[in-house]
């Protein structure tokens, strides 16, 4: 290693997430729910995620026990009741699998999580605070069913209508988490109803006695009277929103929601992760307006989105904000310049053209007034990018295994395939384009490392200038020797300070130990180590590559501009013509 491990970083902020039935209408709903929790995530928090049962299921297995059981006892109908949360988190867990998200699932006796009082309606008493922690430790997510928990002498209860609230509640307060937020499908509380009145006013804090008044229905009492004695932070807000109502030890405040037109969004390309895009955009109607969206001729077509072939039509009028998912770097970056001299947001995750035309894309953006993500363009849906910006000033090095077609490779390698046929199964299985030369030279990798660079140390690193040795030098027997003394070979790229103040970049193959927390990354999987100047090692994983890993990094950038601009109170500056296209030089 050229900079050897050090202490871990230290823990990250806890969060305590909570899903309720209203959120939670039907299985299409986790999806939603999981990008949530994601946007935590990559806000470098863990995130303990306390959900309830899907709509109606609770009730329909309290009118199951009484059908089967006539008069059942109270113990017997909890036991029945628990299911639908045991069976929402499993659900939940499933969907953050889906983008990447390293989440695991807690049942009440794996967490020692103990209550007392009736079976129907007892309060929270016990949890087993280092179970939870270990968890949290390999994981970013640990989900957990609401509503229920064991008893010393009925063996499993409830917490009463509500009760997932309490539980949320009751996870904040033992874990220390610094809040808890409860997932409803209103943005906070209103001091009357937002649907007979528009111009309702909405609470942005409240304290706890005020708060079990005008709340009622909204979160269960018992859970604020907890939240009071324990003096946890709540705050209730819908999926996705700007603002939020805060409860805890303040004076009562309220004002008008912040409220904007919808975005109108131009989707360049609508391969895999255009097309995961395109569905997660047509999820909120409500925010976003898309336009004809570019396809190639004979390229996939999804949703219920109109289609074109034409640039200008695809662009439309006056975008607020373009998506290029277009791949390539001249003309992608030329259209994105156009875009953003123009005045309208871009989001992409072309790391060829960002990391080739890093300073004209973002002069371009300071000219127009507007902003440029590219969460994606940098390990697909793993947050390394915003790791970085979280550590901005503090990175020493940066290094990690970036390639998922390198991964496979490698792992072909070592069970004795031949290089020519590892390549083979890799395109066969959409691992590897028809042309590897991006993946298996490096070329990839070093696109990433100087965007790395950029990010870490504000170094410009050009990715020609990049040393990059290629996969075509490992042998079968290379990665075989590797395996029989305990190692991996991984495609590792590293950038790092040096003494003087200079930056070098490389990307290698390395035999790594097993037990070396980049040698466990599989197939898309991405890891990154971060160590910085204290001597810590901050650990990032995530999915490099697939169609929903990928677009949820996507919709995040999407979703934090519509954010930003709601708060901002406005769109972007209108534009009296669309600028011309920009000359790029390399």
């Amino acid at each position: 290693m050229a900079h050897p491990l050090q202490q871990p970083a230290s823990p990250k902020r806890l969060c305590v997430l909570k899903f309720g039935s209203s959120v939670l209408g039907a299985e299409s709903d986790y999806p939603a729910a999981a990008l949530e929790v994601y946007r935590h995530v990559r806000e470098g928090e863990k995130v303990v995620a306390v959900v309830s049962a899907l709509a109606g299921e609770t009730d329909a297995l309290l009118d199951q026990a009484t059908r089967v059981g006539g008069e059942p006892p109270a113990g017997l109908v909890a036991r029945l009741a628990r299911v639908g949360e045991l069976h929402s988190a499993a659900l939940m867990a499933l969907a953050l699998s889906r983008l990447g998200v390293r989440a695991c699932t807690m049942d009440p006796q794996e967490m020692g999580l103990v209550a007392e009082g009736e079976p129907l309606d007892s309060d929270l008493t016990e949890l087993d605070f280092m179970a939870v922690s270990s968890a949290l430790e390999t994981h970013e997510v640990v989900v957990v069913p609401g509503f229920t928990a064991g008893h010393a002498t009925h063996g499993v209860v409830t917490l009463g209508r509500g009760g997932t609230d309490l539980s949320a509640v009751f996870f904040a307060a033992r874990l220390d988490a610094h809040r808890v937020r409860l997932i409803k499908d209103v943005d906070g509380v209103y001091a009357e109803d937002p649907a007979k009145n528009p111009l309702a006013e909405r609470y942005s804090e409240l304290g706890y006695d005020l708060a079990a008044r005008v709340s009622v229905g909204l979160v269960q009492e018992k859970a604020i009277h907890a939240a009071q004695a324990e003096d946890v932070l709540i705050e209730v807000a819908a999926l996705g929103a700007a603002e939020a109502t805060t409860i805890a030890n303040v004076a009562a405040r309220k004002a008008l929601p912040a409220k904007g037109p919808k975005l109108r969004v131009a989707l360049l390309g609508c391969g895999a992760v255009g097309a995961g895009v395109l569905a997660l955009l047509e999820g909120r109607p409500d925010l976003f307006e898309v336009n004809p969206v570019l396809v190639r001729k004979g390229g996939v077509r999804a949703g219920n989105a109109g289609f074109t072939h034409d640039l200008d039509e695809a662009l439309g009028e006056e975008p607020d904000l373009v998506v290029e998912l277009l791949g390539g770097a001249e003309y992608p970056a030329a259209v994105m310049c156009s875009a953003l001299r123009g005045g309208a947001h871009v989001v992409t995750a072309n790391k060829a053209a960002v990391a080739k035309h890093y300073d004209t894309l973002h002069a371009c953006a300071e000219a127009g007034g507007v902003s440029l993500a590219y969460s994606a363009a940098v390990g697909g849906g793993t947050p390394v990018l915003e790791t970085l910006q979280r550590l901005k000033g503090e990175v020493l090095e940066v290094q990690g295994v970036m390639n998922g077609t390198a991964n496979y490779l490698l792992s072909r390698l070592g069970e004795g395939w031949a290089f020519d046929d590892a390549v083979k199964k890799a395109q066969e299985l959409g691992f590897a384009e028809a042309d590897p030369a991006a993946d298996v030279d490096g070329h990839d990798a070093a696109d990433k490392l100087s965007i790395l660079a950029r990010e870490a140390f504000g170094v410009a690193v050009p990715p020609a200038l990049i040393p990059k040795q290629s996969l075509r030098d490992v042998t079968p027997e290379d990665a075989q020797a590797a395996l029989a003394r305990g190692h991996v070979l991984k495609q590792i790229g590293r950038c790092r300070l040096v003494p003087g103040g200079g930056i070098e970049a490389e990307v290698r193959v390395e035999s790594l130990p097993a037990e070396h927390p980049l040698a466990g990354a599989r197939n898309e999987e991405n890891r990154f180590l971060v160590c910085t100047a204290d001597g810590a090692v901050h650990e990032v994983y995530g999915k490099g590559a697939g169609r929903w890993p990928t677009a949820a990094s996507v919709f995040a950038d999407v979703m934090d501009v519509q954010r930003a601009l709601l708060l901002r109170g406005a769109l972007p500056r209108q534009r009296e013509e669309r600028a011309e296209p920009v000359l790029l030089r390399a």
